[in-house]
Formats: structure tokens, sequence, C-alpha cells
């Protein structure tokens, strides 16, 4: 059986990924910290909720905005995986 929170797992790996091949500092770093609470998130006991997934994809919007081409369409393929498992996520 796979693991739910396999899709936050996905992309805390292509946003570190990223992190490492941008040439801005500022924005490796916030990818860096998008990566690391995508995967605190992943191996926590609970989940995240609505509001915590919200928030994540309104910044992920913010910095893919930053940048181009490839860049951009990596954090737009992190995206989808958070919207991916946000569908899965009770409530609201």
């Amino acid at each position: 059986m796979t693991d739910d929170k396999d899709e936050l797992r996905s992309a805390a790996d292509e946003l570190a990924e990223l992190g490492d091949a941008v040439s801005d500092a500022e924005i490796e770093d916030r990818l860096e910290g998008f990566a690391d609470r995508l995967r605190r998130m992943a191996d926590g006991e609970r989940g995240p909720d609505h509001g915590q997934l919200a928030r994540l994809e309104h910044n992920l919007q913010d910095v893919r905005s930053d940048l181009d081409g490839e860049h951009a369409e990596a954090v737009g393929s992190a995206l989808e995986s958070v919207r991916s498992y946000r569908e899965t996520v009770d409530g609201v």
C-alpha cells in the first residue's frame, strides 16, 4: 500500500533539487524552507490541514512567479503534488 503522504515527499524532493539548481540565494533558501516544511508535514503523525496546505500553495505560486522556464515548471510540478495530496484531506 502506498502512503498518501508520498505526494508531499515528492514535492519536497523536487523543491530541494530545484533549490540546488537555482542561482539566486534568496530563492534557494525559500525553496529549501518549503522542502523542509513539506518533509515535516509528510513525517508528522497528523497530516497538514487545508489551511496549512493553502498557505503553502500560495507561497509556491509566489516563488514560481519569480522563476522562468524549467525552474518555474519544477515548482509547478511540486505544486501539483501538493494539490493532489490536498484532495485527499477531509474537510472544507
